[in-house]
């Protein structure tokens, strides 16, 4: 098949593009290089440097005429999106609408997109949360992943084009860009290596659900089966505190600072774990890593790439 995968230079969506090509398929990577990295790209990708808002993806679409598109390029900062909730509006909403039709008007056959869990359900009244529980998101960017997903509905329903939303909970993993607020686990481990305390927002008891990014790709492969359609959780169902998380860090990595605590950030929720049950019973994915191993591979891809945490 020939994929288009857009944020294909970033963390989640340069792994798809090294497993979408390790499984024979041609991937064109749709980037605008604001956060991706050129030297993730795989070297049989081919590049398209483009913002996913640009009117002429249309002409991407009509020259590449793709299978699949996989939709992964977002704004995903939190804080950011609470400050200025127009770039979610303008890359999030306007940006995925701009390739949901791009797909439509040359026969794209399917869509992959990244949505959120913990963003999406917001502060969670059962847990761990299943795909019914209420939609309640506490930011821009939780409420731009859901239009996305809602977008999709209709693109399904009118336009007949079958999608699968993934509701990541927190993944994690080598690649991940230590210097955003995103990756609570990239942030933490570049400071401990630089001999530095990380900063803990809140009291620390606040959970996430931690999911590895090769079980994330490996639901993005499933995906793309005839059989696969719909809305998922893909997640652990298992939940860390941020506390928690810290100390088998400083287990792992021998660190013999402490954490400093600073103010709660508005719009994060408390707890956030998810059920990974309808993945399971209608596709067959189970995440295969846990914490700490998932957290041993990722230091050890940090510490031998130093350029993602010395500058």
């Amino acid at each position: 098949m020939k994929i288009a995968v857009t944020g294909g230079a970033g963390f989640i969506g340069s792994h798809i593009v090294d497993a979408y090509i390790e499984e024979g398929h041609e991937v064109v990577v749709i980037d605008n290089f604001s956060t991706g990295r050129r030297e993730n790209v795989h070297p049989l990708a081919k590049i398209v440097e483009m913002d996913i808002a640009d009117p002429a993806i249309a002409d991407v679409f009509a020259e590449e005429k793709f299978d699949v598109l996989n939709h992964h390029a977002a704004q995903t900062n939190v804080r950011h999106s609470l400050e200025h909730p127009e770039s979610d509006i303008q890359t999030n909403i306007i940006g995925s609408l701009n390739l949901f039709e791009a797909a439509r008007k040359t026969g794209v056959k399917k869509i992959i997109f990244a949505s959120s869990g913990g963003a999406i359900y917001g502060q969670q009244h059962f847990f761990p949360a299943d795909e019914r529980h209420s939609k309640r998101p506490l930011s821009p960017y939780g409420v731009s992943k859901l239009w996305g997903e809602k977008f999709l509905v209709y693109y399904r329903l009118v336009r007949e084009i079958p999608h699968v939303s993934l509701r990541y909970t927190n993944v994690y993993g080598p690649r991940q860009n230590p210097k955003g607020e995103a990756g609570v686990i990239a942030i933490f481990i570049s400071k401990m290596l630089r001999g530095e305390s990380p900063v803990i927002y809140g009291d620390g008891t606040q959970s996430r659900d931690f999911l590895y990014v090769a079980d994330a790709v490996q639901a993005n492969l499933i995906g793309l089966r005839d059989d696969a359609y719909g809305i998922f959780n893909c997640s652990t169902a298992f939940e860390l505190s941020i506390n928690t998380l810290f100390q088998l860090l400083k287990h792992l990595m021998q660190f013999e600072g402490e954490p400093i605590y600073a103010d709660p950030i508005p719009g994060e929720v408390e707890r956030s774990v998810c059920s990974y049950r309808k993945l399971r019973r209608s596709l067959g994915w189970t995440p295969k890593v846990d914490i700490e191993e998932g957290l041993r591979r990722t230091i050890e891809w940090f510490r031998a790439h130093p350029e993602y945490w010395q500058s």
